[in-house]
């Protein structure tokens, strides 16, 4: 399943969804539109037929309860639900995004390899020492990667995936 997230977060990375400050629509550019169309497409791959994209870039699907009906948790079980956003900032260039991937960190600052000027410094970013031994994804320093949104993104298939494979309700209800 990681290897199917990260692919789709690189994907997604390099398609260019910078916001437009300047513009007085709710999805702020039309490249948003470019990964929008895109993500219906894969939900609807998926199986999820109850996919939309609105005029604002909005994204709403339904998946079903797996609960059988007969079940008593049936009807109570709580609704879940994922929530991101497409754009990135305009403050650095959103295309032609080059992500790095560092397999196995093993601590240590970062150096953005196209911007060597460019350093995460794990001294800065005390969440980098939980990050040992995973697998990391950055910008090369010229562009932002999105990760914020972009990754979470990715990362929705696999929790859907997780959530259609629970089917011991007993132990929950």
């Amino acid at each position: 399943m990681k290897e199917q997230a990260l692919d789709r977060n690189l994907r997604y990375a390099k398609i260019e969804t910078q916001a437009d400050y300047k513009t007085e629509t709710t999805h702020s550019s039309k490249k948003q539109f470019t990964l929008g169309n895109l993500l219906v497409k894969e939900l609807k791959e998926l199986g999820i037929d109850d996919v939309t994209i609105d005029e604002h870039c909005y994204i709403t699907a339904c998946i079903p309860s797996n609960v059988p009906s007969d079940h008593p948790a049936s009807g109570k079980v709580p609704v879940v639900g994922f929530l991101a956003h497409m754009d990135t900032s305009p403050d650095a260039p959103g295309n032609n995004v080059k992500p790095q991937i560092i397999e196995n960190y093993q601590g240590g600052d970062i150096v953005l390899p196209t911007d060597t000027s460019v350093i995460i410094k794990e001294s800065e970013n005390k969440g980098l020492k939980k990050c040992y031994g995973h697998t990391l994804v950055t910008s090369d320093g010229t562009t932002l990667l999105g990760a914020d949104d972009k990754a979470g993104i990715a990362y929705y298939d696999n929790g859907r995936n997780i959530i259609e494979r629970q089917h011991d309700y007993s132990r929950r209800y």
